[in-house]
């Protein structure tokens, strides 16, 4: 078996951030997006790997390179444009051959992972068996409607949904996933739509299953989806104390101190990541929080967010809260006070708040 993970959106709803980095980057507790699924993969027994690639390649390709770190075999396969997860499944079929394959989006984080999924499906052998959970808000996603442990309809991003169930972004596909995609035509969004192709697949009396997802499922593509996963994975960290803690300081909870980092006069509560390198002083820090490497924060409290790296926080009255800052950003006070904030920065920017 091999997988097809998908790494080339804009990301559009995380900008300014996904202007100059890939969203499937975006860390969380100080580790790219991309790395949990490319564990995913890893943790299900598959070594061979299509990673789709589009504006950013350069920056996967530096990220993932051969894939070795995770035991991996890892392809790039361009697409020159985001034209729908089908027509990604088009390209990958020289790639992919008779090969049955998974496909994962490169921006989803499952908390269980997929190898249960994988097993179910080689244990069944339907045409297609699609990941789908139950959500307050169907009508962001592909919805299912099923009867029974059947797959009966599909449609994306519907205005009445007919089900909770939406799709996760994790699928598994025989051969004949490749005659849908090119019998169906692209939606009115532009796109050659998965759901369309499986739709297709269902028509014709192919088997698609529903495995419906037990522990949590997070599509990371929204800046409050970002945050909630930094907090669910903050949440499994084992404490580990690497960097310097002066006499005047405080961790308190599930705290990670990677080494070189210190902590000088400040509060710490868990859960929480400081990266390498990173300094704290005078300041407060989470709960929720994840510090990058190389980052400054002075004189603040940061609670509930995820700083990347070499950005400078410095001197904030109140409290930074909620927010997603970018490299090499500097925040920092002029002279008069403020209250609560939420930001969401892009790399290289600077903000005076007065």
């Amino acid at each position: 078996m091999k997988a097809l993970i998908l790494s080339g959106g804009r990301g559009t709803r995380l900008r300014p951030i996904t202007y100059t980095s890939a969203k499937q980057l975006v860390p969380i507790a100080n580790k790219p997006i991309l790395y949990y699924v490319l564990e995913m993969v890893a943790a299900a027994g598959i070594r061979q790997v299509g990673m789709i690639v589009g504006e950013t390649h350069e920056e996967i390709r530096m990220a993932v390179g051969t894939g070795e770190p995770w035991g991996l075999d890892v392809e790039y396969i361009p697409q020159d444009a985001p034209l729908g997860l089908a027509h990604a499944v088009k390209i990958s079929r020289p790639y992919l051959g008779s090969s049955p394959f998974v496909m994962v989006l490169g921006d989803n984080i499952l908390r269980d992972g997929i190898a249960s999924f994988v097993e179910e499906y080689q244990r069944v052998r339907p045409h297609t068996q699609i990941l789908l959970s139950k959500v307050k808000d169907p009508q962001r996603f592909g919805v299912a409607e099923l009867d029974g442990n059947r797959v009966v309809s599909l449609e994306e991003k519907p205005a009445v949904p007919k089900s909770e169930y939406a799709l996760v972004g994790v699928y598994l596909f025989d051969e004949t996933i490749f005659d849908a995609v090119e019998a169906i035509r692209p939606s009115r969004r532009g796109e050659l739509e998965i759901t369309d192709a499986i739709q297709y697949q269902i028509d014709r009396g192919h088997l698609v299953l529903p495995h419906i997802v037990a522990g949590w499922w997070k599509d990371t593509g929204r800046l409050e989806d970002l945050l909630e996963a930094n907090r669910l994975i903050l949440d499994t960290l084992e404490p580990r104390l690497e960097g310097r803690v002066d006499a005047e300081s405080v961790v308190d909870g599930r705290v990670v101190l990677e080494a070189g980092a210190e902590l000088v006069r400040s509060v710490v509560r868990g859960p929480a990541i400081i990266g390498r390198r990173a300094r704290i002083v005078n300041a407060r820090i989470g709960p929720y929080t994840s510090i990058a490497a190389d980052v400054e924060v002075i004189s603040s409290e940061v609670v509930d967010s995820v700083i990347m790296a070499q950005s400078r926080i410095v001197d904030i009255e109140g409290r930074l809260e909620g927010s997603l800052i970018g490299r090499n950003v500097q925040v920092y006070r002029c002279p008069s006070p403020t209250a609560t904030l939420r930001l969401m920065l892009g790399d290289n920017s600077q903000l005076g708040i007065s």
